[in-house]
This record gives C-alpha cells, structure tokens and sequence, in this order.
C-alpha cells in the first residue's frame, strides 16, 4: 500500500509526465481499487473488469486530481463509480440477452450477472433514482471505508451534512435490503 510521501511523490511525478511514476502507481494502487470494486461486485471477474476501468480513469485523468481532499479518496470515488457502470453495463447485456434466474432462486439476492449483489445494486439504483444527493456519501462511506471527514472533504459538503446524507441513505437502504446491508 502506498503511504503519505511515496504516494504524494508518485503523484506528482504522474502529473508531470513522467510515465515510469504513473506505472507504479497504477500498479500500486491496483489492490486498493480491485478491493474497492469487490465490495460492489463480488464475482472476481466481475471487480476485474471494474477495477481495469478504474485503472484506466486514473491515468487518464489524473491531471485533474487537485490536492483537495486525499488521493485515496479520490482513487475511491473512481473505483465506486468504474464499479457502479461495470454493473449497469452487465446488467444491460443480461436484460438484453433475456438471461433469467432458476427456479428457487431468490432473484433479489442472486444475480444472473455472474456474482454480483443484485439486492445491494439494486437497491442503490433506487436511492440513485429517488435521492441523489445522497448517493456519493453512502458510497464513499459505506462501501469505500472511508471516514465521514473523509467524505466530507471529497464532497465539499459540511461533515453534519455528510452524517445526515449517509444516516438517510443507511435507512433507505436497510427498509430495501430488508434489514441485511
């Protein structure tokens, strides 16, 4: 894992062109995001094909990260959306394929996209469609494992707004999951 000054010099070598620094940290940051990815998508498979798209979007646009807030946290909001549109985009092709679930299969909880926690996808589809606004922060938090000081510098918003966002989106999501998040 990178720590403070190997990761803030990788960073800024990245910025400055210097392809061998952006390598390593790509490379580096590889476990980070493939973790962040199987917590959306537990099928192996599945959170590779995320986390190469993560990988992706950080080098591509690394240029943009600022300083503001952690890099960590930044790599964390890539990975849970690179994570989030690897889902959709499995789900797109399962619809499309008219894949379905087998006879006494719970079709909340299992997923004809090989692994995936269709429940918890699905679930946050619902929060993403019925409150916006509180997505990021669920995400960051609940799924990225990041702190709520964490998630309130990434967001820009004030730390008791990032609290009552992620205690709205923890009940939303706990009366769709039925209590098992």
């Amino acid at each position: 894992m990178l720590e403070g000054d190997e990761l803030t010099h990788l960073v800024a070598s990245a910025q400055a062109g210097d392809r061998a620094s952006l390598d390593r940290l790509l490379v580096r940051l590889r476990p980070t995001v493939l973790r962040r990815c199987s917590r959306f998508l537990p099928h192996h498979a599945d959170a590779e094909e995320a986390a190469q798209d993560a990988l992706f979007a950080i080098s591509t646009h690394l240029h943009e990260y600022s300083g503001r807030g952690s890099f960590l946290g930044w790599v964390t909001v890539i990975a849970s959306n690179a994570a989030r549109s690897t889902y959709r985009s499995m789900r797109r092709r399962a619809e499309d394929s008219h894949a379905v679930v087998p006879d006494g299969v719970d079709p909340r909880t299992t997923s004809v996209i090989a692994g995936t926690r269709l429940d918890l996808m699905e679930a946050l589809a619902a929060l993403e469609e019925r409150h916006p606004a509180l997505v990021e922060s669920f995400v960051l938090r609940d799924l990225g494992d990041l702190t709520y000081l964490q998630v309130a510098e990434i967001t820009g918003a004030p730390l008791g707004t990032v609290k009552d966002r992620i205690h709205q989106a923890r009940r939303f999501m706990r009366d769709r999951l039925g209590g098992g998040l």
